[in-house]
């Protein structure tokens, strides 16, 4: 059974910081590829065992990037010209990136999205541990860590199947 309770995560992202901090050192020693298959592995048994609709932590808490032709898509889904849609829910940067301009999310309704079977790349693809290069993510990864319960989980079962102990790396 995987920890979900988020008030647990919060908690343990404080008591473990240092913890973390040096498992990270750790990993980046580990090849990268190997790495990879292995995060894969947990990441699939992790988000199938996790039903992250019932959670919703990401959508109060991530500053969302968004593309044109996701402003695009969904302004259509919503019966919205693209410049209503952009004026009341994104934000332009002065080199033209778009962010979803509230935090939390707009469209987050309780726990769940109200645009999900439409959401964003960002929010589909989040947390990101189904993508290449782990190591490459694990400081941005390690910030959700306290926020995220697939995060939380995967990072734990790596700990296990690499078999590193904190006491062990001080």
């Amino acid at each position: 059974m995987y920890e979900t309770d988020l008030s647990i995560l919060a908690k343990e992202a404080l008591i473990k910081e240092e913890e973390n901090s040096r498992f990270r050192d750790y990993l980046s020693g580990k090849d990268q590829n190997s790495l990879d298959e292995l995060v894969f592995k947990l990441n699939e048994r992790v988000s199938a065992a996790i039903d992250c609709t019932l959670c919703g932590a990401c959508c109060r808490s991530l500053m969302i990037n968004v593309t044109g032709a996701e402003v695009k898509e969904l302004s259509r889904t919503l019966g919205m010209l693209p410049g209503d849609f952009k004026a009341k829910y994104i934000e332009e940067s002065a080199q033209g990136h778009f962010i979803i301009n509230q935090i939390p999310c707009h469209f987050l309704a309780g726990s769940k999205c109200s645009i999900y079977a439409n959401r964003f790349t960002e929010c589909r693809e989040f947390p990101h541990l189904h993508k290449p290069h782990f190591k490459n993510r694990l400081f941005g990864t390690l910030m959700h860590y306290g926020r995220c319960p697939i995060i939380y989980n995967v990072i734990e079962e790596l700990k296990k199947k690499l078999n590193w102990s904190f006491t062990e790396n001080i």
